[in-house]
């Protein structure tokens, strides 16, 4: 990275931390929340971060080159362990990590080339329980999930206007929102959505945000798949494009901005 590729990392970096650490306040009171979230349908596991900070960013350094920035929903169950506190590590990151690792074509190390983010750092077991905690935390919490996802927004609507800003031209990073259904009609991630597209306003690097089907449960590939037999004569790269286009001009045409 550049110096103004690296300074405006740092600055994500050091604003997501800080604003981790004062969530982390509502630590009592959200695990009890998210215990009685996942009681009905999660088997029991340990529940040891209420709010996730991505330790991985602090393996980044100066010489790392991002090429990418994936945004997926919350931390999940392998996300919150102590050992790890990392983004998209369980099934999902696997999923998405080898599919980078099989299309070499596209140049990106997912654990390498790629800041990975959320839309809110609040862990639950499964994203749906976000609902429960909405619904039973009170205004505390309802604050909590709706002041999470704006901060989310808006430092990645700049980290990424600044990469792509300190790019030499040769490759202008691109931005990816997984997680199509929260986006959309009475989702969960309405605020994110809304607070993203007003945080571009009319910078071009707007014409670098996808959008696309989770990782999860092989939809992402599903999705890629039937678009490249409807287009055959696509690479993988003009799939993506015109993929994660279309998904981004449904969510974000159809909804009030």
């Amino acid at each position: 990275m550049n110096n103004v590729q690296w300074n405006a990392f740092c600055e994500y970096r050091d604003r997501l931390k800080d604003l981790c650490g004062k969530w982390m306040n509502y630590s009592p009171a959200l695990k009890e929340l998210q215990k009685a979230a996942g009681a009905k349908d999660t088997p029991d596991y340990p529940l040891e971060t209420a709010v996730v900070y991505n330790t991985a960013y602090d393996e980044i350094n100066r010489e790392d080159e991002i090429k990418l920035i994936v945004i997926g929903d919350n931390p999940g169950k392998e996300e919150q362990l102590s050992a790890n506190r990392r983004y998209l590590v369980g099934q999902s990151g696997r999923i998405a990590e080898g599919f980078f690792r099989r299309n070499p074509s596209l140049k990106i190390d997912f654990r390498k080339n790629v800041v990975i983010m959320n839309k809110t750092p609040v862990h639950t077991a499964k994203t749906s329980h976000l609902r429960y905690l909405i619904k039973n935390g009170g205004s505390e919490m309802e604050k909590l999930i709706l002041e999470s996802q704006i901060e989310m927004a808006r430092m990645a609507s700049k980290l990424h206007r600044k990469l792509v800003e300190g790019s030499s031209g040769d490759y202008e990073p691109e931005l990816w929102l997984v997680g199509y259904s929260e986006l959309k009609g009475k989702g969960l991630f309405l605020p994110y959505r809304d607070e993203l597209k007003k945080s571009y306003g009319t910078s071009e690097t707007w014409n670098k945000v996808f959008v696309y089907q989770h990782f999860s449960m092989n939809r992402f590939l599903i999705d890629l798949r039937n678009c490249m037999k409807e287009n055959g004569n696509l690479s993988m790269k003009e799939a993506l494009e015109k993929l994660g286009r279309q998904h981004r001009d449904e969510i974000f045409c159809s909804g009030s901005i």
